[in-house]
């Protein structure tokens, strides 16, 4: 059973909100002493803080433990006082208060427990044939501490599994690299350009599946999450609460065009300081933009291609999906998460291995501070941001070009034209 409510066109009063969330926290059992909470960076939008509060309030006199772990995935650990600003609280030593607040290492062995294995024949099924290996299941070993974890994080569309959230939140969230790099692979298989914003994907069976590993009660706060507030708020098991909240992201963060775009500036805000991050200004807009389009990723701030995998991704470059499958012996040693997000930035395009020759969709430019050398050397466009007049970009919809405000959350589309999946989130 799901409890809560959302709207497509309106926020909820913050009475429903504490509503939604005291209705919710008296069905928990009370052996339930030791509950961690699975939050999301400071990359995703969320009133976090007043989560967080209404958490303390309804949970924490009745637990003797309420402690917090960051889904970081494959993005670097915070600060404590990154983590403050995240929560709400001061933090200090990764404390705030009698809570503890804890960042997700999955690059460190020991802190990770695995679970199981999911065989090859059952990766198969459950890919539809594009992928048949075993897959190593680990988690942080942290859920083993509690006596339930609870979920807490906003549904956005998303370029790896279509709809962001639930037991996303464990996988990658706080995964093991076995699985963030199939399970990324496999989105890129498919391509962002299909999965984003579409319902139940391969993708998601392969991140239930493992969910179904973790021998501890799961439980979900699904939120639909807009700048100033939510839209709405779904409690449940991990599926059931995001389902619900998928349906509504749905309506909410889906913007149609009326006809395919030429030339779109993503201007990124400050919580994306990557280019690793900052990408889903392409993703979020790429289903909008006409075959020889162009994507401007605009963030003067950023200098940095990846503070966790720059290496590996100023090594290959960005490309298009079928750039590495026709050379595949030459990259397959290459991390899935990285050959996931090379392709995702570069989007749909050919690759002709006769001639060398590689065709992409549309053109990816960035306005950075990264320099145009190393633009050119990653394969991208550059575009000097201090050249860059936002305000005669501005009114010339008509002439197919658009500026996106603070990218990166809404995902832009064609009226006429629909996804190759499900556009709305079913079982």
């Amino acid at each position: 059973m799901v409890i809560g409510s959302g709207h497509a066109d309106r926020l909820l009063s913050a009475s429903e909100v504490r509503g939604i969330v005291e209705r919710s926290v008296a069905t928990f059992d009370s052996r339930w002493r030791r509950i961690l909470v699975v939050i999301p960076d400071g990359t995703r939008t969320m009133p976090l803080p007043t989560m967080v509060d209404l958490l303390d309030e309804t949970l924490g006199r009745r637990t003797d433990a309420l402690d917090y772990l960051v889904a970081l995935g494959t993005h670097r650990p915070m600060t404590d006082e990154e983590l403050g600003r995240l929560i709400g609280r001061t933090v200090v030593g990764g404390r705030a208060g009698s809570s503890r607040v804890f960042n997700h290492r999955g690059s460190v062995p020991q802190e990770l427990v695995r679970l199981g294995t999911i065989p090859a024949a059952e990766i198969a099924s459950l890919t539809g044939g594009r992928l048949a290996e075993d897959l190593t299941v680990s988690l942080n070993r942290l859920v083993l501490e509690y006596d339930a974890l609870l979920v807490c994080g906003p549904v956005f569309p998303h370029e790896v599994v279509g709809f962001s959230g639930g037991n996303k939140y464990f996988f990658p969230g706080i995964a093991g690299p076995e699985v963030i790099n199939l399970t990324h692979w496999l989105g890129a298989l498919i391509s962002s350009y299909e999965v984003i914003g579409a319902g139940y994907t391969p993708v998601r069976a392969v991140i239930d599946r493992a969910a179904s590993l973790i021998d501890r009660p799961k439980v979900c706060f699904a939120a639909v999450a807009t700048r100033s507030s939510l839209a709405g708020l779904y409690f449940g098991e991990p599926h059931e609460a995001w389902q619900a909240a998928a349906a509504l992201s749905a309506q909410v963060h889906v913007v149609w065009v009326e006809k395919p775009l030429r030339r779109v500036l993503s201007i990124m805000p400050s919580m994306y300081e990557d280019l690793w991050t900052a990408a889903k200004g392409m993703y979020k807009v790429e289903p909008a933009v006409a075959d020889g389009g162009e994507v401007v990723i605009y963030a003067p701030h950023l200098t940095e291609v990846s503070y966790t995998h720059g290496p590996a991704i100023e090594a290959i470059g960005y490309h298009c999906r079928d750039y590495f499958l026709a050379q595949w012996d030459r990259f397959k040693h290459v991390p899935g998460g990285v050959l996931a997000h090379s392709t995702h930035l570069k989007g749909l395009g050919r690759y002709d291995i006769a001639t060398g020759v590689e065709t992409p969709r549309i053109r990816v430019t960035l306005a950075t501070g990264i320099s145009e050398e190393r633009c050119h050397r990653l394969n991208l466009g550059f575009l000097d941001p201090a050249q860059v007049d936002v305000d005669t970009w501005k009114g010339r919809e008509d002439e197919g070009v658009l500026v996106v405000q603070r990218a990166g959350e809404m995902l832009y589309r064609v009226r006429a034209a629909q996804p190759a999946m499900a556009a709305s989130a079913q079982a």
